[in-house]
């Protein structure tokens, strides 16, 4: 039933979006976890790729995460030579995760799983109802 891939669809849809969300968590949470010693690298901002993926028996292409990889970008610095963990310039490696992106990404990653959701809650109806008119 078409009806039914869709959920499947979906579902595969919402668990790549509940992924994302979690990368998202960690680099918030780790948005000022330092090194544990002076020269030492801080947290490295984590990231996520998509790719669609052909299911035979459905005959559709879902989603899934290809990878968790991370951001090489440049670190921060700031000028802290009374920092414990500065170098012997003063300076201080500070994670690279902004928190406006990771903001943007939370938002991105909420809205595609509730779209799915969506989806997942007309489709049933569709079913129910189907269902229903099948009874009369």
């Amino acid at each position: 039933m078409e009806l039914m891939n869709a959920i499947q669809i979906s579902a595969s849809g919402m668990k790549a979006q509940g992924t994302r969300l979690r990368v998202v968590a960690e680099n918030v949470a780790n948005a000022d976890s330092m090194g544990n010693k002076p020269g030492d690298d801080p947290y490295r901002r984590k990231t996520i790729i998509f790719q669609d993926e052909l299911d035979r028996t459905l005959g559709a292409d879902l989603v899934s995460v290809k990878k968790i990889g991370r951001d090489m970008g440049e670190f921060d610095t700031a000028y802290e030579p009374h920092h414990p963990l500065a170098d012997e310039n003063g300076y201080v490696k500070r994670p690279n995760v902004n928190s406006l992106i990771e903001l943007t990404d939370l938002k991105e990653a909420q809205r595609g799983y509730e779209a799915n959701m969506s989806v997942i809650d007309s489709s049933k109806a569709m079913i129910q109802r189907t269902i229903e008119l099948l009874r009369n």
